[in-house]
């Protein structure tokens, strides 16, 4: 009777189950565990958006965390432009690009954001188009006038990040190694920084010169390659030819007269203090003796110097050995007398360590040469 009475309850208590998921999701076919493991199709859906290269976003800082953002009338007219990404979301696909949106910021995967600074800065028409810190907007409704919505969830990080991100403690300890490398590997490696370090230089000195002469001749601000100096830039972004729009008032002619005269003078003073030839070449000997001892430097030339060294300690501290065993006995083998022993002694110590003392000069003489 027990046995049958659990054998009941254990029917009862199957079938209240089973009712309870017949409950859940009467129309679907699916096992709920299947159902729970299918990835929502707004997430899928906004993945897809933000790694599309024709939505213009940039990155920004909102509460001291680095957020990736867009405009709202861009938003629209993007999918106005791709209504094939549309087909993503199944039974929505034929929802206005602002319900979509209302969607995404409903399952807190858009955030709107606003501007921090909302005054024209001095000097400037208008506001800035992107700006550079954000803060969280009280509504949270999408609107194409004037708002910006911030990704809040992790992109996918691509197969080149995950190699370079295993590959630089490699390029840490390589660096570090850099002393014991062959003395080829250190010219090619030397003159392949020196290379690049010049390049950037001359491009940061050019866009200077460029911006200069456009300044004080046309009253214009262009900067090529406004971003490559840029810390919150992408590395597509960092490279950018294209100068920004002016949208500052142009200077007055005062200005532009008083900055070509500071330039005049900062040129002609550079020039009356430019080092001669003489000092030219001492700074250049000095700077090509350093290289070279960088370059020159071995393991095995190292060891060999240290063992020169304590070869040189070692011979330097024989002959006062020696001394004193002489001076305990004299060549007839009695003992010294105390006065002219004593004097004798002195005198040979004195000497052995002069002439040990322009040993050790001599040789350090030879080891830097």
């Amino acid at each position: 009777m027990k046995k049958s009475g659990a054998a009941e309850k254990k029917r009862v208590r199957r079938s209240t189950g089973a009712v309870q998921n017949g409950a859940r999701d009467p129309n679907s076919d699916t096992p709920p565990r299947k159902q729970a493991a299918k990835k929502d199709v707004f997430q899928v859906f906004a993945e897809k958006v933000r790694d599309h290269k024709e939505l213009e976003s940039r990155w920004a800082v909102l509460q001291e965390t680095r957020v990736e953002y867009f405009r709202g009338k861009d938003f629209v007219g993007f999918l106005r432009n791709h209504p094939e990404l549309k087909d993503i979301l199944e039974s929505d696909r034929n929802s206005e690009p602002e319900d979509i949106a209302n969607s995404l910021l409903r399952k807190n995967l858009l955030l709107r954001c606003d501007r921090v600074v909302k005054t024209v800065r001095p000097g400037k028409k208008k506001l800035s188009t992107w700006p550079a810190h954000l803060e969280i907007f009280s509504d949270q409704v999408f609107s194409e006038n004037d708002a910006f919505f911030a990704w809040t969830f992790v992109k996918r990080r691509p197969l080149w990040q995950t190699l370079l991100s295993f590959f630089w403690p490699v390029l840490t300890l390589a660096i570090c190694l850099f002393p014991i490398y062959p003395h080829r590997c250190k010219l090619i490696i030397l003159y392949s920084c020196a290379g690049l370090l010049l390049l950037f230089l001359s491009l940061l000195l050019l866009r200077a010169t460029i911006f200069g002469l456009l300044y004080i001749v046309l009253g214009k601000r262009v900067w090529f390659f406004p971003n490559i100096l840029a810390e919150e830039a992408t590395l597509r972004e960092l490279f950018r030819l294209c100068p920004k729009k002016d949208e500052e008032e142009r200077p007055k002619w005062t200005t532009r007269l008083f900055y070509a005269v500071v330039a005049v003078v900062v040129i002609l003073l550079l020039r009356h203090h430019a080092p001669d030839e003489a000092a030219r070449a001492r700074y250049q000997k000095r700077v090509s003796n350093i290289i070279d001892d960088v370059l020159e430097w071995s393991p095995t030339l190292a060891l060999s110097g240290m063992m020169e060294k304590q070869q040189t300690v070692v011979n330097a501290t024989e002959p006062d050995n020696s001394f004193t065993d002489r001076s305990q006995t004299n060549p007839e083998g009695e003992a010294p007398t105390d006065e002219t022993g004593a004097s004798s002694a002195s005198d040979q110590h004195e000497a052995d360590v002069t002439e040990n003392t322009e040993d050790r000069e001599q040789h350090k003489h030879h080891e830097d040469v």
